[in-house]
């Protein structure tokens, strides 16, 4: 297994300090980067762990903070603060923009090489820098199926990849369509993957559907979601020269 080293990263976010973990690989060359960001509850050891993995396959990858270090593991209090925030795009904005920075003034990073990966509000933040014009070379969004503000799907200049469960009553068809249909229209190369029998949040292990319905995780789909994530990467933002 090659070598990687982390470490963790403050910055000021939303009125917050934001605590990262920035996992980097093994050398001291420049690399491709992602940005990784996390369901509503907030970072934990799921994304902290994916970040590793995405080292060590050769990415620079820094898995971004929501909350100010803190995990929102009450459903009523994530609701309390994401809702609000799913409805502002500019603060999700800020929030992406924030950790991208951070991201990009890391020495081994490669800034003219970005990718967004997220996951639920992390995912909607991942298409926000999309919609906001950020250069990158792929987005992925697993759960955060959110529309945007109209026409500024147009600035989105990468590929992107969704990825939800057919099961998911929060991203449900509805919602579905309507994201599908705002990137057909932008002229976004984008792609759609619905996952049998999957809800929502199917790809975090410490999820429990009996804490609030609907949620629940699916180990043969979080891993086929992963592999897809780790695919379109190879595509879009191939790790080896």
């Amino acid at each position: 297994m090659t070598t990687i080293t982390t470490r963790t990263v403050e910055y000021a976010a939303d009125g917050l300090t934001m605590i990262g973990h920035l996992a980097l690989p093994a050398g001291v060359d420049r690399r491709p980067a992602v940005l990784l960001g996390p369901e509503g509850t907030g970072l934990s050891d799921v994304e902290r762990r994916r970040a590793d993995a995405l080292a060590e396959l050769g990415y620079v990858a820094l898995a971004f903070d929501l909350h100010g270090g803190r995990y929102l593991g009450d459903p009523e209090e994530m609701l309390a603060r994401c809702m609000p925030l799913l409805d502002d795009p500019d603060r999700m904005r800020g929030i992406g923009h924030a950790a991208l920075d951070v991201l990009r003034t890391e020495p081994r990073t490669d800034p003219d090489r970005i990718a967004a990966v997220g996951y639920g509000t992390g995912g909607a933040i991942a298409l926000e820098l999309g919609r906001d014009g950020v250069d990158l070379r792929a987005i992925a969004t697993v759960n955060g199926l959110i529309t945007g503000r109209p026409g500024e799907a147009a600035r989105i200049r990468c590929p992107v990849w969704a990825g939800v469960g057919s099961e998911d009553p929060i991203m449900a068809p509805a919602q579905r369509d309507a994201f599908t249909a705002e990137m057909q229209a932008a002229g976004v190369d984008w792609r759609l993957v619905v996952y049998g029998g999957a809800l929502h949040a199917f790809h975090h292990p410490s999820v429990d559907h009996t804490v609030r319905p609907g949620v629940g995780y699916h180990p043969r789909h979080a891993q086929r979601a992963w592999r897809d994530v780790v695919t379109l990467l190879a595509e879009c933002l191939p790790a080896t020269d």
